[in-house]
């Protein structure tokens, strides 16, 4: 029987595009002025996967320059988004399920506290997790294991939820725990994840019949 879930946040409560012109029009400006530094199509790449990949790794896998990569990180360091934000619709569904919740995010301290407060999702969760690779060594994949050993959950207690194969659900799979990949355009496998929808219809589903 599942008695907790572990949610990502970006694109998987909120789509990132949706308020990426504001947040990352610093950055976006910033990689411009380093245009040179990129080959073919990686600009535009490299722009679409920073709305899907904490920086340091969209960095590390278009080869930014130091100086790109230090300047960029501070700009994120330091930013905040302080707007109303508005969750995917069908987050409902989740948020409303009686089971205690888990948010798991990785990306700068204060931007991702600046996000949770503009969604208003604090008090759906039992707690929050910020992985701050600027800060820390831990990955998801750590904080997975100690909200097991805290809460004296096993495995097949938990369902993680998220839009990234790389990071949440590769995390969750290691440690045999099922995993939801929301995917609402349907561009993954469905062999990635336990489990894989464009809505979150299903994880009603499978919290009713576990």
């Amino acid at each position: 029987m599942k008695r907790a879930l572990i949610l990502d946040l970006d694109n998987t409560i909120y789509p990132v595009k949706s308020i990426a012109d504001k947040l990352f029009a610093p950055l976006f400006k910033l990689m411009d002025q380093y245009r040179q530094e990129f080959s073919g199509g990686d600009f535009n790449a490299a722009i679409e996967d920073i709305m899907k990949k904490p920086f340091q790794k969209v960095a590390d896998t278009y080869k930014f320059s130091r100086e790109l990569t230090e300047k960029g990180m501070d700009l994120l360091r330091n930013a905040t988004y302080d707007e109303a934000m508005k969750p995917f619709e069908d987050y409902n569904l989740i948020k409303d399920l009686a089971i205690t919740k888990y948010l798991v995010t990785t990306g700068f301290l204060k931007l991702q506290q600046s996000k949770i407060k503009s969604l208003g999702i604090e008090k759906h969760f039992e707690d929050i997790f910020i992985v701050d690779p600027d800060t820390t060594s831990m990955t998801k994949r750590d904080v997975f294991l100690n909200i097991m050993m805290q809460n004296n959950l096993q495995k097949d207690d938990l369902l993680v939820i998220g839009d990234d194969p790389e990071s949440e659900i590769e995390a969750a799979n290691d440690l045999g725990i099922e995993t939801f990949l929301y995917d609402p355009h349907t561009i993954h496998e469905n062999d990635i994840a336990t489990y894989k929808s464009k809505d979150f219809e299903l994880v009603k589903d499978i919290i009713s019949r576990s």
